[in-house]
């Protein structure tokens, strides 16, 4: 395997760029790589790759579609065995959403998460997410909203409603 040290040749680069823009299969909205989960991709052979997914938590039912997802990508582009790894560690955060990402969740609806690592709004990544009660709403900006659900159509994302506009909202929680 290629040492993590070592930088991506054009082939992987390539390839990862190919396997980020897989759409995740619960939010359509965003791919893997604006989502954060895509962590690695390295060639090992000819016609050979691996790649390294971390699921926004463990359990994740849509690891196994991202999966057979970014196989039939980079089959379609050639690579004979494509192994798909699930990583744990360091684990997926919100802070993993790209600001691309965030943006996109906003637009589509979709109130994103808070940062929460340096120079983002609160603690140090890995360490205890700071506690701010003002969810914005994605449709009027108000920060008027009252939770409704702790859970939506996902595990990852609460119920909000909006007290200003009355709109109800999906939040993608804080990780």
């Amino acid at each position: 395997m290629v040492s993590a040290a070592a930088s991506p040749t054009p082939l992987e680069e390539e390839l990862r760029a190919l396997a980020g823009a897989v759409p995740d299969p619960e939010l359509p909205v965003l791919t893997l790589a604006e989502l954060g989960v895509l962590r690695g991709l390295h060639v090992t052979g000819p016609g050979r790759v691996e790649v390294e997914l971390t699921p926004t938590y463990t359990g994740c039912p849509a690891v196994e579609a991202m999966s057979a997802d970014i196989e039939r990508v980079l089959r379609d582009r050639g690579q004979r065995e494509v192994t798909v790894r699930t990583v744990l560690s360091p684990a997926w955060s919100t802070d993993d959403i790209t600001a691309e990402g965030r943006r996109k969740l906003a637009e589509f609806g979709i109130a994103p998460p808070r940062p929460t690592s340096e120079g983002g709004g609160g603690g140090v990544k890995g360490g205890p997410v700071m506690v701010d009660l003002a969810i914005r709403c994605p449709h009027c900006g108000s920060t008027d909203t009252t939770l409704l659900s702790r859970f939506s159509s996902t595990a990852c994302k609460a119920l909000r409603r909006c007290e200003a506009c009355r709109e109800p909202f999906d939040h993608f929680k804080e990780l």
